[in-house]
């Protein structure tokens, strides 16, 4: 016999990813569906209207929220560090120096890319950056279009596993554990993908050294080299270490972080108040964004939960052939999957707290598992046709690099980011070696 409440919430779900990929606004399909299901619930008398009252309550609870009060912060740091081109000058230094290896340039573009992924947190951010930087000259020295595509989509997409990611920040708060346990969870991941990254430019470049020929360049005065690089490093080893080491919350730690921003970008006679305006947009922009998926995904997990979508979700889940593993095969393919047409933040507010109950009932580890869901939704981000990091790098692309050479390109990163992906759930220690107990 069909439950009838919870083939409901299972209706509100399809209805809900059907609205999403049809391009119409997450936030309002997400919200919608459940407005809608709910007066569907109340006529049919299988709903409590009672259950809405608690809606205001939740939405402050959001408000006040004090894991999610460090992401303007973050955002704002990162925001600063690329519209003041501290990040072009970062990048332009190392790949100067690094030019005259056999693949130095693509070298310098991971080097750069996991300096920006700590710096900014934003993956978007990292590889317009790296794309508008790094592409032309790498096309304009002979550098394989395919080559140069890929590893500027793979090392900018670093932005999502490194800390101090605000993609972490987010998935903590939906996990419910700290912020400093999950960015020492995702610190050696993250490093080990990067090393990863750069022992396949090296190799490929002795192999095929045609495909990455050295760049006769100047190199920089050890000064300027210092000047570049220290500011921004030492800013991140201040934020992120500060949070490690339980010194700062997440929250005091990104306030320092965009300050210290701001302080760097004056010191360069950077902090024009286009730049300042920018970042600040920048900022408004994707908080005004993630508070609105919030407000939506928690209408929908009052109305999913009032038609026992939530036990219905969490017997089949906890029911699965395999136990534990059988729950991380399917989160890893649903993640997968959905990865290619939505973006983490809808992911992690509206399929991650369905996943996650089933998981604590079974013992996983949520470091890890949070760690793993990065990592996964990481790799759909680089695979094509729909991964989002590829259309990053093609609305910036010069018209020469074709959208078949993005896809050729990444191939070899996206093996090896599934690679990196089966060692963190073959070795749950790269993970947790890390965190406190």
């Amino acid at each position: 016999m069909i439950d009838l409440p919870q083939a409901l919430a299972g209706a509100m779900f399809a209805l809900t990813l059907a609205l999403i990929f049809s391009g119409y606004p997450v936030a309002f399909s997400v919200g919608g569906s459940a407005l809608i299901f709910a007066v569907i619930g109340v006529a049919g008398g299988i709903f409590e209207l009672g259950l809405l009252n608690a809606f205001p309550e939740r939405v402050m609870g959001i408000l006040g929220n004090q894991v999610l009060l460090a992401l303007p912060s973050f955002i704002l740091m990162g925001a600063v560090l690329e519209k003041s081109r501290l990040a072009e000058d970062l990048l332009l230094s190392i790949g100067a120096l690094f030019g005259r290896l056999r693949g130095g340039l693509a070298l310098a573009v991971v080097l750069v890319g996991t300096l920006l992924a700590a710096a900014t947190g934003v993956v978007g951010a990292s590889v317009v950056s790296m794309g508008l930087i790094s592409l032309p000259v790498m096309l304009e020295r002979g550098y394989s279009r395919s080559l140069a595509a890929g590893v500027i989509t793979a090392s900018g997409t670093l932005g999502q596993i490194i800390p101090p990611s605000v993609v972490l920040v987010v998935l903590a708060d939906q996990l419910g554990v700290s912020v400093g346990d999950l960015f020492a969870g995702a610190l050696l991941p993250g490093l080990m993908l990067a090393g990863m990254y750069a022992a396949y430019v090296v190799g490929i470049s002795a192999l095929r050294p045609h495909l990455a020929p050295p760049i006769d360049v100047a190199r920089p005065p050890a000064a300027a080299l210092i000047a570049a690089m220290l500011p921004p490093l030492a800013l991140v080893v201040l934020v992120l270490g500060s949070i490690l080491v339980g010194i700062a919350t997440p929250t005091e730690a990104g306030a320092v972080g965009a300050a210290g921003a701001a302080l760097i970008a004056a010191a360069r006679g950077r902090l024009r108040k286009g730049a300042l305006w920018a970042a600040a947009e920048e900022t408004a922009r994707l908080c005004s964004m993630i508070m609105m998926l919030l407000i939506g995904s928690t209408l929908f997990a009052l109305v999913f939960r009032g038609f026992d979508g939530d036990l219905m979700m969490e017997a089949a889940l906890t029911g699965l052939p395999g136990g534990a593993l059988g729950l991380i095969l399917v989160t890893n393919l649903v993640l997968f999957v959905l990865g290619f047409f939505i973006d983490f933040f809808e992911i992690c507010f509206i399929v991650l707290p369905l996943l996650v109950p089933a998981a604590r009932l079974l013992g996983i580890d949520l470091v890890w598992f949070g760690v793993m869901a990065a990592m996964n939704l990481q790799s759909s981000f680089l695979t094509p046709p729909f991964g989002f990091s590829l259309f990053y790098l093609r609305g910036v692309a010069p018209p020469e690099l074709q959208t078949r050479d993005i896809y050729r390109g990444v191939v070899p990163f996206v093996v090896i980011q599934l690679l990196a992906l089966l060692l963190v759930i073959a070795f749950p220690g790269i993970v947790t070696a890390l965190v406190p107990d």
